[in-house]
């Protein structure tokens, strides 16, 4: 039935509206009374107030107050009657809700006409009444008289009170008042009256003429300003509704034309219901006061010139300065209205109903706070939930409304904000201040650090006064002096002229001087791609060269290889740059956004390059040509505090625990405290030690950059709950709070984030059940070994880092103070508490490491004999020092090789131990004949023997003789060789040597060999194949060396077939003299 007959045009005066049925008792029966269409519109209430571009702002602010939890277990009952902005209607319609429908508050009425006999009658019945809408009157804000009211509206008073505010701020005590009562407008009569006392109750301006605008043509216009002129240059012209209707833009148009906006007048506007030079349309949009509502006019420009003059005092039409969570309130009013109870749909269907009532967040607000404070009352003293004059004492406070904070006085009348705006340099609207409102006090909040350029550019930077030097007349100026001492005016001129031009030079020198240092400075940071050295990995070869090096070696290499052991990681690269001294380690961190850098991120740039502090990792620049962009950062060489827990290379104490936190906090301090507020996204991973455990908070200042980073699960671990719900990467102090709580545990526990090695959930469902919040929201265990000494109240402080309101949580500075007052040692030094530790144990560590490296000595002289047994001392020697042995040629060296002759029957008659047995023996004669001469021992393979001179270690010619010697050595030794367990058998060897040029070099990594290549060591094999039983066999070329060496007898073979090589002459060595044996031979024997 009610949907059928809005749908009739003719809206009912009433209807009830019931939300959810309740017991008796449990439901709160609100009254409104909403005004709607006019046929005379009263001061724009369809634009303002109207009831169906606003009703269902309640039902919005009913759902805020149970999402909130308020009221619990209590529902609303809505009874809506229109007072059509008439005092008559209201005044009857007041009766019936009161008096019938017995509500527990009334909501409204919107005008000033209308509330006038309902404030009365809800004194009378002692009813709590809220107003709001365009009820601006002074008399309405009067406590004594309607102590049950409470006004969510702007009086026309506090525009009294913040011209007050403005007089005073510029130096201005006298003013004059223009107004028009058009249309029988109660706006400019009760400002009148408003201004009237405060001029009155103050006492320190004055109003030196008020004048009634009765004509309002442009002769009628240009009267009035002949007038007023004459009495005063602050002028205050108010219009009905003239910001909106072109009276504003015809006013100063005249102004204009006729000579009444040079630099000595000053108009001010003082104007609710408005936004200043933003004059809204009927589509939505706005448009400037200097131009018609048709479209530009050829008198707009002069227009302009006025409102040059010009200041606003406005409310912003009651939203301030809102964004766009107004926005979706505004959608979800229209949206609503056409739902139930409201069902208004081909009513509220015309475009004019599809934007939101300007003061519909009144409405909001008025509900919203009714059911905080009845959520008060309800807990406290519930059978006072109806007594009106207790009321509005109650409401006293500030919340969170619909556009933003709204503060309510002891009275229950709201503290507005009021705007006061002028035109910059450039015509655009320019807020110049704000003035916060608490009855006959202000607040005065400047927007601006120059007044010449904020408020007077168009006056040449001159603050007008407010009486001219000459007078209103200029009756007051003496004769003119000038042609009177023409001559030291031009001096004075031409003196002043060389001033101007040597200033203005030397403000050119010093703007070009800045502008230099500005380009140095941004030089700095500007760090090029191509002067970042990249870190290499070592690589396996040369891994293997140093992995043989001496034990004391391994120390200083650990330090000096720790960056070069870090790889490029998800986030991070790591660099080498040259600073003023040496080679510096940075940190590049990677951003997937590329923009352009403008002056103010330049100069945030030099701001950041400049922070030096002990807790905050240096920022070295950013790499913007690089393929990426890198923000650089000061490498620290322990790594993250993530990584130290981790890897649990380090055992904390409590007091090691404590300067940790104390170094973050520290860091948290200077940035709250900074331009730069917060973190936002503060992690164990970007807490960096350096050398001497120092922590430094890493990756603050550059949130710009962070919006487009990419972030994983595992990364918001951190993140406080409130920011996690939003997607907020940003940040707050809050969240910075909460991020030091979950890092504190980490360090306690020593343990990863949530410990999440050891939980069933993983990362994603973890973020889940943090949004989700509630009693079982998860946070870390704080469970530590017991054998750390952890304070109780440092758990309880991390427990209040980490809460689930923000508001609850304490700030830098509480946790600072709360940290310090657990410290009971004077120092806090954690390096001195270092050495203290150290020192208590330095006598026993004395010892200890006497002792091992004692033992580190002999072991190293084992492996040092074991090493030489195995490669050549000198190219051992060259591995050790991590150096590379590179394959060199040696042009004559003397190969010799051996085998046993029948060494597989011999082994057939042995078991496999007989037969180790029996080469360990042999080639335990044959070393110690090779110790007797300069040769070196390639390889045992079986029963072979491969033996070298003159490589590694040249000697000239002497390598033929010592392959000579030792081989007749060799052939000797034997003659008493006898095997154990077959004591018939006989041991013989064919023994070959050659001399020729071979190749020598390290091969293999596993097992390093010294190898030699080349023709001559197959030739000198097959010397030792082609070879008899106790003969020594050599080629022509080893036979010419011994002959050149003399003392050795040689017989020719003759020619004998080889394979590979052919026919060869070959010889056997018969004899050596005494007197050609080797240098250590000879020693030896001496």
């Amino acid at each position: 039935m009610i949907g059928v007959y809005l749908r009739s045009v003719i809206f009912p005066l009433l209807f009830v509206i019931q939300t959810i049925c309740q017991p008796p008792g449990n439901v709160f029966h609100l009254g409104f009374l909403h005004c709607d269409v006019l046929e005379n519109n009263v001061e724009g209430s369809t634009t303002y107030i109207n009831y169906r571009t606003s009703a269902s702002a309640a039902s919005i602010a009913i759902d805020k107050i149970k999402r909130e939890g308020l009221l619990l277990g209590y529902d609303f009952k809505f009874t809506i009657l229109y007072d059509q902005c008439d005092e008559n209607i209201a005044a009857g319609n007041a009766i019936k809700l009161f008096a019938e429908h017995n509500v527990d508050v009334l909501f409204g009425p919107t005008t000033n006409n209308a509330a006038m006999p309902v404030f009365i009658l809800a004194t009378y019945y002692n009813i709590p009444l809220i107003t709001w809408g365009i009820t601006s009157s002074a008399t309405l804000d009067d406590e004594s008289r309607f102590p049950t009211a409470g006004m969510l509206s702007i009086g026309s008073r506090s525009l009294a009170v913040t011209f007050r505010e403005v007089m005073k701020e510029y130096g201005w005590d006298q003013f004059v008042f223009a107004y028009s009562l058009e249309m029988n407008d109660e706006k400019c009569e009760t400002l009148r009256d408003d201004f009237q006392n405060m001029v009155a109750y103050y006492g320190d301006i004055v109003l030196s003429y008020a004048v009634q605008i009765m004509d309002h043509s442009e002769e009628g216009l240009l009267a009035i300003l002949k007038d007023v002129s004459t009495r005063g240059r602050i002028i205050v012209p108010c219009f009905h509704e003239g910001n909106s209707r072109g009276l504003h833009r015809r006013w100063m148009l005249v102004a204009a034309r006729n000579g009444f906006v040079n630099d000595e007048y000053v108009y001010i506007f003082p104007s609710l219901r408005s936004r200043g030079y933003a004059v809204p349309q009927a589509d939505g949009t706005f448009r400037y006061p200097w131009t018609e509502a048709t479209g530009p006019q050829p008198g707009d420009q002069e227009a302009l010139l006025g409102f040059q003059k010009s200041i606003f005092i406005v409310d912003m039409q009651g939203q301030g300065n809102v964004g766009s969570n107004y926005t979706q309130f505004e959608h979800e009013i229209i949206q609503r209205m056409k739902e139930p109870p409201y069902n208004c749909t081909d009513a509220c269907a015309s475009p004019e109903y599809q934007t939101a009532a300007t003061y519909a967040g009144q409405l909001h607000d008025s509900v919203y706070i009714y059911g905080v404070v009845m959520d008060q009352i309800m807990k406290t003293v519930p059978n006072q939930y109806k007594n009106g004059t207790a009321f509005p004492r109650k409401m006293a406070g500030v919340f969170n409304g619909v556009g933003g904070t709204v503060a309510i006085d002891e009275g229950g009348g709201l503290q507005p904000t009021l705007f006061v705006l002028t035109l910059d340099s450039n015509n655009n609207s320019s807020l110049i201040m704000t003035v916060d409102v608490d009855q006959q006090e202000a607040v005065v909040t400047k927007h601006y650090t120059n007044e010449a350029t904020a408020l007077w550019s168009h006056r040449k930077g001159i603050r007008p006064p407010d009486q001219p030097i000459c007078g209103y007349t200029g009756s007051l100026c003496p004769a003119n002096v000038f042609f009177q001492y023409i001559g030291w005016f031009i001096a004075a001129i031409i003196i002043i002229f060389f001033t101007i031009m040597g200033a203005i030079l030397a403000f050119i020198y010093l703007c070009h001087a800045k502008q230099q240092e500005v380009e140095r400075q941004n030089a700095l940071w500007q760090i090029p791609f191509k002067s970042m050295m990249t870190v290499t990995k070592k690589g396996k070869g040369e891994h293997s060269m140093r992995s043989i090096s001496s034990v004391p070696s391994t120390i200083s290499s650990t330090r000096s290889s720790t960056l070069s052991e870090v790889g490029e990681t998800r986030n991070y690269l790591f660099f080498q740059i040259q600073n003023d001294v040496e080679m510096e380690r940075v940190a590049a961190k990677k951003h997937s956004i590329r923009m352009v850098f403008d002056n103010k991120t330049c100069a945030t740039m030099r701001q950041m390059r400049l922070i030096d502090h002990a807790n905050l990792n240096k920022f070295i620049g950013m790499s913007l040509d690089a393929p990426q962009l890198y923000s650089v950062w000061r490498f620290c060489s322990r790594g993250s505090l993530a990584d130290v827990i981790r890897k649990a290379s380090m055992q904390m104490d409590g007091f090691f625990i404590y300067s940790l936190m104390k170094d973050i906090i520290n860091g948290l301090t200077w940035i709250h405290e900074s331009s730069h507020e917060f973190h936002g996204m503060l992690t164990s991973k970007n807490c960096l030690l350096n050398d001497r455990w120092q922590l430094k908070i890493t990756d603050f200042g550059l949130r710009i950059f962070r919006t487009h980073d990419q972030y994983n699960k595992s990364d918001r671990l951190w993140t406080s709950p409130e920011l996690l719900r939003t997607d907020d990467i940003l940040g707050s102090r809050e969240g910075d709070i909460y991020s030091f709580g979950i890092i504190s545990a980490e360090l306690i526990t020593r343990s990863s984030v949530f410990d999440l090695e050891n939980r069933k959930e993983d990362a994603e469902e973890i973020i889940y059940m943090l949004k989700k919040g509630g009693l079982q929201s998860p946070r870390p265990s704080l469970e530590h070994d017991e054998s750390i000494e952890i304070n109780p109240a440092l758990l309880h402080l991390v427990r209040d880092c980490w809460t689930e309101r923000p508001s609850e949580r304490p700030d830098i500075k509480q946790v600072a103070s709360q940290l310090r007052s657990m410290n009971t040692n004077r120092n806090d030094n954690l390096m001195d508490h270092v050495f203290n530790v150290l020192e208590s144990y330095a006598s026993t560590l004395e010892d200890e490491v006497a002792e091992r490296m004692k033992e580190l000595v002999e072991e190293k002289k084992k492996s040092d004999v074991l090493l030489y047994r195995m490669l050549p001392r000198q190219v051992a020697d060259k591995l050790k020092l991590g150096q590379t042995v590179e394959p060199e040629t040696f042009d004559i060296v003397t190969l010799f090789f051996s085998d046993v002759v029948s060494f597989t029957t011999l082994a057939g008659k042995c078991t496999p131990l007989q037969v180790v047995n029996l080469l360990n023996g042999l080639y335990t004669i044959f070393d110690g004949i090779i110790e007797q001469h300069d040769v070196y021992k390639v390889e045992t393979i079986g029963d072979g023997y491969f033996v070298a001179s003159g490589v590694p270690r040249r000697n000239g010619n002497e390598h033929t003789r010592n392959i000579a010697s030792m081989s007749i050595n060799f052939v000797k030794s034997l003659a008493d060789f006898s095997i154990p367990h077959l004591p018939g058998e006989k041991i013989k060897i064919r023994v070959g040597f050659h001399c020729g040029s071979v190749v020598a070099g390290v091969v293999g990594l596993t097992m390093p060999r010294y190898c030699l290549f080349g023709d001559a060591v197959n030739t000198a094999s097959r010397m030792e194949s082609n070879s008899k039983p106790g003969q020594i066999h050599l080629s022509e070329e080893a036979n010419q060396m011994l002959m050149r060496l003399g003392g050795f007898t040689t017989e020719p073979r003759g020619e004998v077939i080889i394979k590979g090589k052919g026919v060869m002459a070959t010889y056997w060595l018969l004899k050596m003299d005494e007197s050609a044996a080797p240098k250590i031979l000879k020693k030896k024997q001496d």
